[in-house]
């Protein structure tokens, strides 16, 4: 199966090669149903929000209403839609399209108030200072109050799409092995009964997907291959996808190659910036830079495709030529996720 999206007369080189078996339409019929029924959370490991805001835009623009989250409160996502930063409490940033940055004290306030019945006025602070002793000392407590908002959102359907702009791999690991992480220290009680449906939300994977996004570059490989084997060796997600970003287009066929090579010899060379009135190195270098770096990141893809796991869906996205990132280039990202997933 030849898996590309946005990209015409793609070369051999960058084609990425999927066993027929491939389990490409499962990705597509998993998403297709959170669309459809309203009834899912998608993580995307994306540094720069990008794919997470393409992808809220492609549900939107099917009638669904979409959380989109933040996980660093930075502000990225919001960005894309041309609009301002939000903060713990959900905000509409565009039409179907709602945003929130995730705080972990706002996180154990609604804790308090929803589960224990506590009511808490202004700052907690004494309180977390308690937590956060308790979270030095008991792994997966801090990380808990991030991954159960967001389940909490997938459990009550306040969404029918719930989109994670997730942290970094090193980071996104401990974060979905957190409520396993608590049911090992804690066997019976409220918090148990809770860390328990969470779990079944996790490692349910018409509910929950991991989506990888990296470019293909020697260390972003790497680092979503390492991710891949340790989200299946610690973590009960179902990792759906690889998206690979910044994927240079075709400029010059082979036999166009050939000619630039013939050009760059002295002679040629010579007659050619005569002709023109100027020297043509930079435009000859600069084609001879443009076949090296699609060669290059092809053999990352290559290697890429080689370790992840048999049949994970390898989904391609163009390279956006753009000074800037906004509405328009989120509503191009969610066309290209769209044309690849067949929606």
């Amino acid at each position: 199966m030849d898996v590309r999206i946005g990209i015409t007369h793609t070369p051999k080189e960058l084609e990425v090669e999927m066993p027929e078996d491939a389990d490409r339409d499962t990705l597509v019929k998993d998403i297709e149903k959170m669309l459809d029924t309203g009834d899912g959370v998608l993580w995307l490991t994306d540094r720069r929000g990008r794919k997470a805001a393409g992808l809220a835009q492609l549900a939107a623009e099917h009638g669904k209403r979409v959380l989109v989250c933040e996980t660093d409160a930075k502000g990225d996502v919001t960005a894309l839609f041309e609009a301002p930063p939000t903060d713990f409490t959900p905000r509409e940033i565009a039409p179907g399209i709602w945003s929130m940055s995730m705080d972990t004290e706002a996180s154990l306030r609604e804790y308090l108030k929803l589960h224990l019945r506590i009511p808490v006025v202004g700052r907690i602070g004494p309180l977390a200072k308690a937590f956060d002793f308790v979270a030095t000392a008991a792994p997966g407590v801090r990380e808990i109050l991030t991954v159960g908002k967001f389940c909490w959102e997938v459990k009550e359907r306040h969404y029918d799409l719930v989109v994670v702009d997730a942290p970094a791999s090193g980071h996104i690991v401990s974060q979905l092995a957190a409520p396993q992480a608590i049911n090992d220290l804690v066997k019976v009680g409220l918090i148990r009964g809770q860390t328990d449906w969470m779990l079944e939300i996790l490692s349910d994977p018409r509910q929950t997907g991991l989506v990888a996004v990296c470019t293909p570059e020697e260390m972003p490989v790497n680092e979503t291959i390492e991710l891949a084997a340790r989200i299946r060796e610690e973590t009960t997600v179902q990792m759906s996808a690889v998206v690979v970003n910044r994927v240079l287009p075709e400029l010059f066929a082979q036999r166009e190659e050939e000619i630039f090579e013939q050009l760059r010899e002295t002679e040629n060379e010579e007659v050619l910036s005569g002709r023109v009135g100027g020297s043509v190195v930079p435009v000859l270098e600069a084609a001879r830079l443009a076949v090296t770096l699609r060669r290059t990141r092809s053999a990352h893809l290559q290697h890429l495709q080689a370790e992840l796991p048999l049949g994970m869906p390898v989904l391609l996205l163009p390279y956006l030529f753009a000074r800037s990132f906004g509405a328009r280039t989120t509503r191009q990202v969610a066309h290209a996720l769209g044309e690849e997933l067949g929606l």
